[in-house]
């Protein structure tokens, strides 16, 4: 097991939990390392190994990370030579001290050589990790200081990406002066980090590397290493659409386009010999981002979570442990006053250890300009680094000065390294600068004008780079110069070619599917299935394993009573409807995800779809052993206490495959404004900006029950004030959401089934019931959910009797719980 399941198994093995695993989660062995340890015991009480731990621990304080200044000028009494008595020239034997090719040096040597290590352009945080991985990344990160080195193609390739990059920002400066495009300039190396992620992802078989990034950059990397057709951003920077023409859609700014490379990389390797292997590629997605920073980190975390069920690898495959593996790749591109500042940072790493969460570990990039639009890196946080809220789920930090792009690239190879040996989160602070302001039409010199002088007065990243190849003899600068105008070259070609170019389908727009025939009405689906398969999901969705202890009140009240109502026919409630719409769909091939806190049990203790032991603790899920050969399955997604994060989670698991069903459940309907941000620029929102269909289900208990406030309404006027439903004509297909308060439980059988059954995409928010759930009039017949059924928009019921009083001349309406209360008012002979 790793070292989360030990923990969790250690400190909570009273709770319930899957030691066997269960769908979605599967129990990892461990990684265990083995090192020569002989000398351990005399080496903590040795002044060498003191001063070894001492840099390993401290060193990155002093590192020369800055590219706008000197190293720090800090005295750490940890660090001074003199305050370990060794003698200049005093012989020091390496072997079990510091992972070097020499075996032994003398003690002046030494301590240049943990500084050249620790304290020079790379300064790496670690001392708050497990021993296991601190001994791991010591060794790995010293053998990298020491050992690692470039060939001459590599470093051409390099700064020919670097070039591109430069030329593609001084191009639009030049021929689009007044657009906002938030350069790279300042921050190319992040270049340097991306082709380093692409080339190990290829070479260690991944198959897919899911990137979400904010605007700084983005253009850069979308038209440098994800091919993106330059011609297509000209054109949207000359006032055109993005999509083609008769699509009824707003696009987004510029600075949110997104690309689906793929296999692009046939391996993108810098060694020629690794060129030549083409029976590997990775598919690479960058998915679109709303302003709102951070928003789209759970989403990157939950589409590529999504990506795995798809693939049925890692948590949902079944291969040996000992080949246990992650092959999709999170890459959360993040700027340092966001990171530091936006609490939906917090949310999605929380979640990165999880079960049911968990991706096998995100790279994490800051571009870390030190400044947060105008407001200085000193006033945007209270820590010390921007980075440090990576240690609250203990994983390593690499800071690296961004004006090295080969220091770049080692601290990349090292982060890939330990993501796919630890499969947990790693963080590179990418120290860089922002050579002008939040965008190009802002002047920073108002407010930070120290602070400019420095950038202004210093030639680019790739130029230094560039100089310095020349120097070193890898390079000439005619070939730089080569590199620049034919790059410049190909940019004016495309900046022709804008005017009359016509915009098709790329990439995630290509799943979208519109039928202008399905606009004037909303479209029915025959939601309905055989009785018989309903008797048949009905009493699998309670049957238990042998020797299985249930609870012996869910005994009697959940399990017996509803095998009573299956058998009546007539009396199915909300909870046995849904059991029946999520079994139906498990059984015709579809997998469902139902997430949220407490969605196993129920907020109201009315779901039950997971069942513990009361002897072991441990989880049974009934609905995933209908039958042998079942192939499809639910997923119960326990989540933390948390709904902007998880939602956007949600989000990004629905959209990478919209075949299964992914439900969202607030814990009460009032919290959901906690997620308001991925409500807004997502889920209501997304298939007009980016064409990006998404049928997710957010479930939101509602009811003024007496409960009180923040537990009473899920504000249905405002999702009803954020639809684009025309009030002028019928309900139709053409609406960006669809909203719903189902009054029965076949209703919500059929809205659930109708997610995924229906060719239209669209969100769907339920206003559930709270009181409802066990109200003896909510129920249905197994004959309302039976063949050629389907969700009715209006139900007529003739059955009422007025209670003395003569018929109204129009007929009484309600929806939901108003629905029964205005029954009961009809019925009641008090209010003649």
């Amino acid at each position: 097991m790793n070292r989360l399941a030990v923990l969790f198994f250690k400190y909570h093995a009273r709770n319930y939990h899957s030691h066997r695993g269960i769908y979605g989660f599967r129990v990892q062995s461990s990684t265990i390392l083995n090192y020569d340890n002989s000398s351990l015991p005399t080496n903590f009480a040795n002044k060498v190994y003191q001063v070894t731990e001492a840099f390993r621990n401290n060193g990155y304080r002093i590192a020369n990370l800055n590219p706008l200044g000197e190293p720090k000028n800090i005295y750490l009494s940890s660090l001074d030579p003199l305050n370990y008595g060794l003698e200049s020239n005093e012989r020091i034997s390496l072997s079990g001290i510091l992972h070097s090719n020499e075996t032994e040096t003398n003690s002046e040597d030494f301590f240049l050589m943990l500084k050249r290590i620790y304290c020079d352009k790379i300064g790496i945080e670690f001392q708050h990790l497990h021993e296991n991985e601190k001994e791991w990344l010591a060794r790995e990160f010293e053998k990298i200081q020491l050992e690692h080195t470039m060939s001459c193609q590599e470093k051409k390739d390099l700064i020919n990406e670097l070039i591109k990059s430069q030329i593609f920002d001084n191009f639009l400066a030049t021929k689009f002066a007044t657009v906002k495009r938030y350069g790279g300039e300042g921050a190319e190396s992040m270049i340097a980090f991306f082709l380093e992620v692409f080339r190990q992802s290829c070479i260690d078989g991944l198959k897919d590397v899911i990137i979400g990034i904010p605007h700084r950059g983005r253009l850069n990397l979308l038209t440098g290493l994800l091919d993106f057709p330059p011609v297509v951003m000209f054109k949207k920077m000359l006032g055109f659409s993005e999509f083609p023409a008769g699509i009824d859609a707003t696009g987004d700014v510029l600075s949110h386009c997104e690309v689906d490379a793929k296999n692009l990389y046939d391996v993108i390797c810098l060694d020629l010999v690794l060129s030549k292997i083409s029976d590997k590629s990775v598919h690479i997605t960058l998915l679109p981002n709303p302003s709102h920073l951070e928003a789209v980190s759970p989403v990157v975390a939950g589409y590529a979570r999504s990506r795995l069920q798809s693939l049925k690898l890692a948590d949902y495959g079944s291969d040996s442990m000992n080949e246990f593996k992650y092959p999709v790749l999170p890459i959360q591109v993040h700027g340092d006053a966001s990171f530091s500042g936006q609490g939906v940072v917090m949310e999605t790493i929380a979640m990165s250890n999880v079960p049911h969460y968990s991706v096998g570990g995100s790279i994490h990039l800051i571009v870390n300009n030190q400044i947060g639009f105008t407001t200085p890196q000193e006033r945007g946080r209270s820590s010390p680094y921007c980075s440090d809220v990576m240690k609250m789920i203990g994983a390593p930090v690499i800071h690296v000065n961004g004006d090295h792009p080969e220091e770049v690239l080692k601290a990349t190879r090292l982060a890939f390294s330990y993501r796919q040996k630890f499969k947990k989160d790693v963080m590179i602070d990418l120290q860089c600068f922002r050579r002008w302001g939040h965008n190009e039409l802002d002047d920073p010199t108002f407010t930070n004008p120290m602070m400019y002088k420095v950038i202004h007065s210093r030639k680019s990243v790739p130029d230094i780079y560039a100089e310095k190849l020349i120097d070193e003899g890898h390079v000439t600068k005619e070939e730089i110069d080569e590199m620049t105008s034919n790059y410049h070259n190909i940019l004016n070609e495309n900046l022709k070619l804008s005017q009359t170019h016509e915009t098709k389908l790329t990439g995630m727009q290509i799943n979208w599917k519109k039928d202008l025939t399905l606009k004037d009405a909303i479209s029915i689906w025959d939601t309905g299935i055989s009785i018989d398969l309903l008797k048949y999901i009905g009493a699998k969705s309670v049957q238990l394993p042998d020797n299985f202890n249930i609870h012996q009140t869910l005994e009697k009240n959940f399990v017996q009573e509803r095998l009573k109502k299956l058998m009546k026919g007539n009396q199915i409630d909300w909870a046995t409807a849904e059991a029946l719409a999520l079994g139906s769909l498990l059984f015709q091939g579809h997998n469902v995800r139902i997430s949220g806190q407490d969605v196993g049990r129920g907020t109201f203790s009315h779901r039950h779809v997971m069942l513990v032991d009361q002897n072991s603790g441990e989880i049974h899920v009934p609905l995933n052993h209908m039958t042998e050969a079942q192939n499809s399955y639910l997923e119960v997604a326990n989540s933390i206490l948390s709904e902007e994060g998880v939602l956007g989670f949600e989000y990004g698991f629905n959209v990478e495959n919209t075949d299964n069903l992914t439900i969202w459940e607030a814990q009460f309907g009032d919290f959901f404004n906690s997620a308001q941000v991925v409500f807004d620029t997502f889920i209501s929102s997304g298939e007009t900006k980016w064409l990006l269909p998404s049928n997710i289900v957010i479930l939101l208990p509602h009811g003024y029950d007496g409960a009180g406030p923040e537990h009473s309404s899920c504000r249905m006027e405002r999702f009803l004030q954020m639809s684009d439903s025309n009030e002028k004509k019928i309900d139709s297909d053409d609406v960006n959401w669809h909203i719903a308060n189902p009054t029965t439980p076949a209703q919500y059988f059929h809205l659930l089934r109708n997610q995924v059954i229906s060719k239209i995409l669209k969100p769907l928010i339920i206003v559930g019931p709270k009181v409802l759930l066990r109200h003896p009039s909510a129920i249905s017949s197994m004959q309302e959910m039976g063949p050629g059924s389907s969700f009715k928009s209006v139900i007529e019921d003739n059955s009422l009797k007025y209670a003395g009083r003569r018929p109204l001349s129009t007929p009484a309406v309600g929806i939901g719980k108003l629905h029964q209360d205005e029954v009961h008012f009809l019925l009641d002979e008090t209010f003649k």
